[in-house]
């Protein structure tokens, strides 16, 4: 049995001959897909298509609810490579990917669906999807999550007031597929603006203005109003070291990271509800910002500022994150070292500190760094689980300043050397250890 909740039959039951439907993760979208693909095959000779940004997600999204919503009106087994379905009333359903989507032309359609619309090449609607409804008079569904200010807004902002569109936008939490609970878990998770783009279905150009929107001076730096203490070391965690390569200025950022409040830090009074002790904080205890250096420089310098904690705990254990980057090149020549990462592990058996390596093996999307850091420095619901010592000043500059290059995904290269790379090693570090989107795997976390 076929059942909608009340905003999916709100769609389905629009009679406009151009549909958008800009909806919030989980709201229930390939669902209605399917569904909406079912009444429009159901004829003789009809033909409709349901097209997504590539032919493996089309296959990964659709092709198997597909084959279960269908499997009673089959004329015949599915076609595993065309992703074809032919049904007993005549009609068929294809599943396409816009990647080549010159090789769609040819067939006249009678309903089309464009799924995730904002990742399509908009092309793809114009110069041959478009032409295909053609002859048949078909009609089409456009679907999909905001990505900010592109062709999908565009698509949205122009149908207002068109004869033959409707448009829709409905949060994750209409959908009602998603508990309440989840939801304001995300909104821990995620700051403001990813959360009110994925769940929220709102347009929100999060490649505009500052990079990092979330940092505040007032809030993110300790001691302040709200938490009246320094922050101090903590005896019981390990010392996260977090670098960026790069000849000038050398730069990287120490602190630590925890799943809880320390009382060390902060009275638990100040905090606004229980949910808040279980989730990461980072905090950051200073900053390296060398001019003119050298990895192996960069390895003295850290032992330096750490030596009073070595001395307290001599068993204690660094956890080093960075650049990717710096296992296939080397910022500074050394005798037997091919790479940074290399000089980085020679360095600390030299120095006697044992350390534990956590970089991965490739770049996460700058975007997934980027959220990762605002999420903690202020989430959706307003919870903050980031803080840096008033001294770490070119890393508050950095966070203050650094801004995104204009219509691009691209953090602008700024003429003032002293900018991009603190924040850099920053967001390594937290990407790794509390970003929602992990890309690439871990290079070792061994302990040498």
């Amino acid at each position: 049995m076929i059942r909608l909740r009340p905003p999916q039959w709100d769609v389905f039951n629009c009679a406009s001959r151009f549909r958008i439907l800009v909806a919030g993760r989980r709201f229930g979208k390939t669902y209605l897909a399917m569904v909406e693909l079912c009444r429009a095959a159901w004829g003789g000779g009809r033909l409709a298509w349901y097209v997504a940004p590539t032919y493996k997600q089309a296959k990964r999204i659709a092709w198997k609810p597909l084959k279960q919503m269908t499997r009673p009106y089959w004329a015949s087994k599915p076609n595993e490579t065309d992703l074809r379905i032919e049904l007993l009333s005549g009609g068929t359903i294809c599943l396409r990917g816009a990647d080549n989507y010159d090789s769609l032309r040819g067939d006249g359609l009678d309903f089309l669906i464009l799924d995730e619309y904002a990742s399509l090449a908009p092309q793809a609607w114009t110069e041959v999807l478009r032409p295909a409804l053609a002859d048949r008079m078909g009609r089409a569904l456009f679907i999909g999550t905001p990505q900010g200010h592109n062709h999908f807004y565009d698509l949205y902002e122009g149908a207002c007031g068109i004869e033959d569109w409707a448009r829709f936008q409905f949060t994750t939490a209409e959908g009602g597929n998603v508990p309440r609970e989840e939801l304001q878990s995300a909104a821990r998770e995620l700051d403001e603006r990813t959360y009110q783009q994925e769940f929220e279905a709102r347009f929100e150009n999060l490649g505009t203005g500052r990079v990092y929107y979330a940092f505040s001076r007032e809030s993110n730096v300790v001691p302040n109003q709200r938490f009246p203490n320094p922050i101090q070391y903590d005896r019981r965690l390990p010392i996260s070291w977090s670098l960026d390569f790069n000849v000038n200025p050398m730069c990287s950022v120490i602190g630590q990271l925890q799943d809880d409040f320390s009382p060390a830090y902060f009275d638990y009074s100040t905090l606004q509800n229980r949910e808040e002790k279980r989730v990461k904080f980072l905090w950051v205890l200073d900053e390296l910002w060398i001019p003119n250096s050298n990895t192996a420089d960069a390895c003295q310098e850290f032992a330096n500022r750490i030596k009073s904690y070595l001395e307290r705990d001599p068993n204690l254990i660094v956890k080093i994150y960075g650049d990717p980057a710096g296992s296939a090149r080397q910022t500074a020549a050394g005798p037997g070292a091919k790479s940074d990462w290399e000089i980085v592990r020679r360095e600390m058996q030299r120095l006697r500190i044992r350390a534990s390596f956590h970089y991965k093996s490739s770049h996460p999307a700058v975007k997934d760094r980027v959220a990762a850091v605002n999420s903690l420095l202020r989430s959706s619901s307003g919870e903050l689980r980031l803080f840096i010592t008033p001294h770490c000043k070119h890393l508050i500059k950095d966070l203050e300043q650094v801004a995104w290059k204009p219509g691009t995904a691209m953090i602008e290269k700024h003429k003032d050397l002293e900018l991009t790379h603190l924040s850099d090693a920053l967001g390594y570090w937290v990407e790794t250890e509390a970003g929602i989107r992990s890309q690439g795997g871990f290079m070792g976390e061994r302990i040498i």
